[in-house]
């Protein structure tokens, strides 16, 4: 079979999307992949193979309102995103007990999450897992910030955060007034996060 420019190209995508993604789920992101032009990159390329979402499910956009999504906390208690946490921003990270690059970064989101005052950025933790296995989870690695439950799949809420190939972990910053500001796909570094979460508005 003949290969066109087009088909060559098409498939030198693919393989750097799979490439980057491999290496996030291996080894963490590198110098592009930690940069907010890098970040937006790799969205894209996910996004660009990503399966259509189903069409009444409402959607993220950088800029816009994140959809409203309640989702219940440890004790089964339904928490408002992020109507909950209005009035601050807000950095969301989903993640799940099994997922490695998700752990190692829990003690930087915690740090994190510690190091602001009442007029900081907040920290929630979305886990897509089930909730026995994330209680068991946090009775060894303990988090101080609040964690809410989802279940993975095509409608999950990272779905509707932007997130449209389920990559874990994956993290939002939401304004103040509930608009997206910027999107992580891949874990965070030490001390990565403190510059990421200044909103630049």
């Amino acid at each position: 079979m003949k290969l066109t420019t087009g088909r060559i190209l098409l498939i030198a995508i693919i393989g750097a999307v799979l490439g980057a993604a491999v290496g996030l789920w291996r080894g963490g992101s590198g110098p592009l992949l930690q940069s907010e032009l890098g970040q937006r990159a790799l969205h894209d390329a996910l996004s660009a193979t990503a399966p259509a979402p189903p069409q009444d499910l409402a959607i993220a956009r950088r800029g816009e309102a994140v959809p409203p999504v309640r989702l219940p906390d440890l004790d089964g208690a339904p928490v408002d995103v992020p109507a909950a946490y209005a009035g601050r921003p807000l950095l969301v990270n989903f993640w799940a007990s099994w997922c490695g690059p998700c752990i190692e970064e829990m003690p930087e989101l915690n740090r994190y999450a510690g190091s602001h005052d009442a007029d900081g950025a907040r920290v929630i933790g979305i886990a897509l897992d089930d909730a026995d296995a994330v209680r068991e989870f946090l009775t060894r690695i303990p988090v101080d910030y609040p964690i809410l439950i989802d279940q993975a799949g095509p409608r999950d809420s990272s779905v509707q955060f932007g997130n449209p190939r389920g990559v874990l972990p994956y993290s939002v910053l939401i304004s103040a007034d509930g608009r997206l500001l910027k999107q992580k796909i891949g874990p965070f570094q030490h001390g990565e996060i403190d510059s990421w979460s200044e909103t630049g508005e």
